[in-house]
């Protein structure tokens, strides 16, 4: 009799842990609901709907918003034509955020290391260094970069001060002042997540590798970048998502003239009142995001699961 009524204080005890854990878990799944799963709802059905004369939506239900990512009707028989205007601006997109992902992994994996290895009382001084920026709006950076680097910025008076050039590069409103302003932007994110995985790294390990006669790649390969993965794995997507959706960036530095997925979103909700066809190209991109991380997350699953 006694373990029966044991059983079921225990049984009666679970059950108010478990309501108790709900109650907890209520305001946490409330917020969720309210500035994630709800916004996305609403950009869901905006894409579905009618574009309004003035902005807003009228609501009839049509799929034409996504038609007009890839074709334009035609305005005299309503034929539709394919366009590629749209793809472009996300394929160009794409390209220059993962050129800037690369671009800042091979200036912060080599930043990383190098605090890494100074003594543990310099680090925290070299990561103020990395994160001092951050004390700064991104704006504000974003408008000392173009003064950097325009005709008569930094980089071109330098140049031309030691005889490199004698008249100022075009840099200023093209694809390459967008992808050094990206780098700029997004290069902390990948020095942090990099400075954490070699942080853990026995240089003894490295030692040993010049011990037993392997070169420096030798020793990179093996050794520092297998340790240092998970770093490099966070570092790129940190970097990479944000700057496919980057916007500031692009306005200042492209000149309106290189638009990236942002300010093409930017421009549907803004000049062109077209709410549902910016609604379809946000979710477009985040259906891409979330294509490439799953794709990711199978691959290092796959790859555990060869190892293991």
């Amino acid at each position: 009799m006694s373990d029966t009524s044991l059983t079921l204080a225990e049984q009666e005890s679970r059950r108010r842990r478990r309501q108790t854990r709900r109650f907890l878990l209520a305001p946490a799944l409330l917020i969720i609901l309210t500035i994630s799963i709800m916004p996305l709802g609403i950009t869901a059905l905006y894409s579905f709907l009618t574009p309004g004369t003035y902005g807003g939506v009228i609501w009839e239900f049509t799929p034409d918003a996504y038609v007009q990512f890839l074709f334009e009707r035609d305005i005299f028989d309503g034929t539709l034509q394919f366009n590629d205007s749209y793809l472009t601006i996300y394929m160009r997109s794409i390209g220059l955020a993962f050129g800037a992902t690369i671009g800042a992994l091979l200036i912060g994996f080599p930043t990383a290391y190098f605090i890494a290895t100074k003594p543990r009382e310099q680090r925290n001084f070299w990561l103020f260094l990395i994160t001092l920026p951050f004390w700064t709006n991104l704006l504000i950076r974003t408008y000392a970069m173009l003064l950097i680097l325009r005709d008569e910025g930094l980089i071109n008076l330098s140049l031309m001060g030691v005889g490199v050039i004698d008249r100022p590069l075009s840099i200023l409103y093209t694809d390459t002042a967008v992808f050094i302003g990206l780098i700029y932007t997004y290069l902390p994110f990948m020095v942090l997540p990099l400075y954490a995985s070699l942080e853990k790294l026995d240089f003894r390990l490295v030692e040993a590798g010049y011990d037993l006669y392997a070169n420096r790649f030798r020793v990179l390969r093996h050794i520092i970048a297998p340790i240092a993965k998970p770093g490099i794995i966070a570092g790129c997507i940190l970097v990479f998502i944000p700057g496919l959706g980057a916007y500031i960036t692009p306005a200042l530095l492209g000149g309106g003239k290189k638009l990236m997925i942002g300010n093409m979103i930017a421009i549907q909700f803004g000049s062109s009142r077209n709410w549902p066809f910016g609604s379809a190209a946000a979710l477009i991109l985040m259906a891409l995001v979330v294509i490439a991380l799953l794709i990711y997350a199978r691959s290092v699953s796959k790859g555990a699961r060869a190892h293991g």
